[in-house]
């Protein structure tokens, strides 16, 4: 498959992004991660971490996997992060979500995933929805909504189905516009390289 590079998207937050700052959580004083200046508002915030899960999702389509990228961060601070690795890894599981989750679990050495918040640049699936639930994640952020998969409004409603023990709160759209493209550019790039592929085959035949 053709490679497929995809630039990450112009944000008034891009100046910044790699601003230093001193971790709050005492278990994360020894990491060194981007994260966001201090005053900026919930939302540009929201757009910081996004940008960041933007660039892992890059990561995954150079690498061939569909382009979504995950960002667990603890008290203002990044904690952990996963791009799709499905393909490679020959793992179902793999999800950018899946890995982050994982990760984080053994960066604060505890299952329990308690007052993180997870972005994520795709809406999450079933399987996804579900470990968020299982790991007691205070928020989601996502970016493009799925929907033919999407678990957290646009197909299914896990996060906040009372009959679960745990409820996420969600916030959605935050740079949906690029990381929509993003998602559709490499299938577009895909169905075009698997249409050249086809028509070489048919020559050679």
């Amino acid at each position: 498959m053709k490679e497929i590079k995809i630039s990450a998207p112009e944000h008034p937050l891009l100046s910044k992004l790699n601003s230093p700052c001193t971790p709050e959580h005492s278990l994360l004083s020894k990491l060194n991660s981007p994260c966001p200046p201090s005053g900026l508002t919930s939302s540009e915030i929201d757009a910081f971490w996004m940008q960041h899960a933007y660039s892992l999702a890059d990561k995954a389509a150079q690498q061939g996997e569909v382009p979504v990228g995950a960002v667990l961060v603890l008290d203002n601070q990044l904690i952990a992060e996963g791009w799709n690795r499905s393909i490679q890894t020959h793992d179902p599981t793999a999800h950018a979500e899946m890995l982050a989750l994982k990760r984080g679990g053994e960066k604060i050495k505890n299952y329990r995933l308690v007052d993180c918040t997870l972005y994520v640049t795709l809406e999450p699936c079933p399987m996804c929805a579900g470990a968020l639930v299982h790991a007691r994640v205070k928020r989601l952020v996502y970016g493009a909504s799925d929907f033919k998969t999407g678990a957290v409004r646009s197909v299914f409603n896990l996060l906040e189905d009372m009959r679960l023990n745990h409820q996420v709160s969600i916030g959605s759209g935050v740079l949906e516009q690029v990381c929509s493209q993003q998602i559709s550019a490499f299938f577009k790039a895909r169905r075009q390289a698997h249409k050249e592929n086809k028509l070489l085959a048919k020559k050679k035949s």
